[in-house]
C-alpha cells in the first residue's frame, strides 16, 4: 500500500494521514468547497475538491470518492469515522473497484449496523444481553405484553439507530403507545427505517466499551476498555481509559465477550463492542461500532499501540504483530471532545470565527486538532474542533493535567465545551469514580459554570488590583 485516500475531514483526517506518513504512505485528501483551506487539505500530499459544502454533495458521495482514488492511483481508502465509515454499500463498492477498504468487510458492517441483526449474530456466542425482545415490533398490545413480562420501565430503541435517536424510556404501561409512535417516527426520519425493539431499561448504567482488533488470519485481540459514561443527549463528551470501576475479573470477562462478538461477524480491523454495566456490575451487550472510534486516543496512550497503523497493516493482509498476552495497561488517559457548542445554552452549536485559537502543549498533553486560528466554523458538519487528551501515571494525575490543559487552551470567537470539561473534572462524583450515564442530568447546570466563571473573574480582578497597589508603593528614583 503506497497511497491512501482519506475520505474524511478535520482532526480524524489529519490523524490518519499522520500515521500513513510515518509508514511511508502517500496521502490524498478530499474536500468540499468550504474546506478548501482546511488544515487536512494542506497536510495531505495531494488534495481534490469533490463538491459543495453540504455533506450530501461532497463527503457522502461514495462513487465520486472512489473515482478520485482510482484516478490518483490510490491503493486504499480510509473512511475515518462518521460520513461513509459504517456504510456497507460504500465498503463493498470500494472492494469491487479493486481498492482496499481500511475497515471491516461489508457483511460485518451490515450485520452490526442493525441492533437486531447484531443481537441475532451474537446469540450463539454466550454474550450477556439485556432482557427484552430481539425482533422488530409495531403492535402496541404485544409491546404492552412484553413490557409487563420483563417489567417497567422499559426502553424502546431504533434498530438502525445511534446517538439516542429513536430511543424512548417508558416508565408505565399507559405511556407506551405514544412513546412507541414517537420512537418509530423519529427512527424513520433519521435512518429511513422505523424498526424498533424493546429492552428492559437499566436504570443507572455505566457505558463501557471494549476496543478490539482482528486480522484476516483468525487472530482477534482486545485492547481493554474505555469508560464513556459522561454524555449529553446520548453523545459522549468525556472518555477515559481504563475505567475506574472494573475489577481485573470483570475486565477479562468483558474483553473475552468482545472478542467473541468480533468472531461472531467474522470481523476485520478495528472495532468497538459497547456494553452497559449495571449498578451490580453485570454487563450487557449493547452494539458494535464497525470503525475507529472518536475516543481511540485514550486506548493508544494506555497501551502504547497506534491503532491506525494496525488498521492499515491488517487491511493489507498482515498478521497482527501482537497477541493478547503482549498487551498491558500502563497509566491513565482522559479525553475531552472540544465542540464548538455553548454549554451555557443547552450545548447548541456555536458558529463564528476562531479569532484566537491557541492549543495547550506539554508532557502528557495530546491534541488531535482540525482547525487553525482565523478559520470559520462551518455549519454543515459535526461541530467538533479537536480532542484534548491527557495522560498520567494515575487517574488523579490525568485529571489534574486535563484541568491545567483546559486552562491553557485559548479560544475566542466561539463558545466551546472546554468549561464543561473543567466542570466535570472538578466534580466530586467524577473524581471519586462514582458516576453513571446520568451524570449531566444529575449534576450539571449552566448556572454552575456561570457562577464559577464569575468567581474566577472576581479573584483575577482582586489579584490585579492588589498588584496595582503594590506597584504604586515602589519608589521610582529620578533618572540623572
Amino acid at each position: 500500500m503506497k497511497k491512501i485516500l482519506v475520505a474524511n475531514r478535520g482532526e480524524i483526517a489529519i490523524r490518519v494521514m499522520t500515521t500513513a506518513k510515518k509508514m511511508g504512505i502517500k496521502t490524498v485528501a478530499v474536500y468540499s468547497t468550504i474546506d478548501r483551506n482546511a488544515p487536512h487539505v494542506q497536510f495531505a500530499d495531494e488534495a481534490v475538491c469533490i463538491g459543495e459544502a453540504p455533506s450530501n454533495q461532497s463527503y457522502l458521495l461514495g462513487s465520486k470518492i472512489i473515482e478520485v482514488a482510482k484516478q490518483l492511483n490510490a491503493d486504499g481508502i480510509h473512511p475515518g469515522y462518521g460520513f461513509l465509515s459504517e456504510n456497507a454499500d460504500f465498503a463493498e463498492a470500494v472492494e469491487k473497484n479493486g481498492l482496499i477498504f481500511i475497515g471491516p468487510k461489508s457483511k460485518a458492517i451490515k450485520v452490526m449496523g442493525s441492533k437486531l441483526a447484531a443481537k441475532e449474530a451474537v446469540k450463539a456466542y454466550d454474550i450477556p444481553m439485556v432482557a427484552g425482545i430481539d425482533k422488530a415490533i409495531t403492535d402496541v398490545n404485544k409491546a404492552k405484553e412484553i413490557g409487563n413480562e420483563i417489567g417497567f420501565p422499559i426502553l424502546i430503541k431504533a434498530s438502525a439507530g445511534g446517538g439516542g435517536k429513536g430511543m424512548r424510556v417508558v416508565e408505565k404501561e399507559e405511556d407506551l403507545e405514544s412513546q412507541m409512535q414517537r420512537a418509530i417516527s423519529e427512527a424513520t426520519s433519521a435512518f429511513g427505517d422505523g424498526s424498533v425493539f424493546i429492552e428492559k431499561y437499566v436504570g443507572s448504567p455505566r457505558h463501557i466499551e471494549i476496543q478490539v482488533m482482528a486480522d484476516s488470519h483468525g487472530n482477534v485481540v482486545h485492547l481493554f476498555e474505555r469508560e464513556c459514561s459522561v454524555q449529553r443527549r446520548h453523545q459522549k463528551v468525556v472518555e477515559e481509559a481504563p475505567s475506574s470501576v472494573l475489577t481485573p475479573e470483570i475486565r477479562k470477562n468483558m474483553g473475552e465477550a468482545a472478542v467473541r462478538v468480533a468472531k461472531a461477524c467474522d470481523y476485520l480491523g478495528a472495532g468497538t463492542v459497547e456494553f452497559l454495566l449495571d449498578e451490580n456490575h453485570n454487563f450487557y451487550f449493547l452494539e458494535m461500532n464497525t470503525r475507529l472510534q472518536v475516543e481511540h486516543p485514550v486506548t493508544e496512550l494506555i497501551t502504547g499501540i497506534d491503532l491506525v497503523e494496525l488498521q492499515i497493516k491488517v487491511a493489507r493482509g498482515e498478521k497482527l504483530p501482537i497477541t493478547q498476552d503482549d498487551l498491558t495497561i500502563k497509566g491513565h488517559a482522559l479525553e475531552l471532545r472540544v465542540y464548538a457548542e455553548d454549554p451555557l445554552n443547552d450545548f447548541l452549536p456555536s458558529v463564528g470565527n476562531l479569532e484566537t485559537y491557541q492549543l495547550p502543549v506539554g508532557e502528557g498533553i495530546r491534541v488531535d486538532n482540525g482547525f487553525e486560528e482565523g478559520m470559520d466554523i462551518p455549519i454543515y458538519y459535526d461541530p467538533m474542533l479537536a480532542k484534548l487528551i491527557t495522560y498520567g501515571n494515575t487517574r488523579e494525575e490525568a485529571i489534574e493535567l486535563m484541568i491545567k490543559a483546559i486552562g491553557d487552551y485559548e479560544v475566542k470567537g466561539v463558545a466551546t465545551t472546554l468549561p464543561f470539561g473543567k466542570f466535570v473534572c472538578e466534580h466530586e462524583a467524577f473524581r471519586s469514580g462514582n458516576f453513571n450515564t446520568h451524570f449531566v442530568k444529575k449534576y450539571y447546570a449552566a448556572e454552575k459554570i456561570e457562577a464559577a466563571t464569575t468567581e474566577e473573574a472576581k479573584v483575577a480582578a482582586m489579584i490585579a488590583m492588589k498588584q496595582y497597589f503594590e506597584d504604586q508603593k515602589i519608589v521610582r528614583l529620578p533618572l540623572n
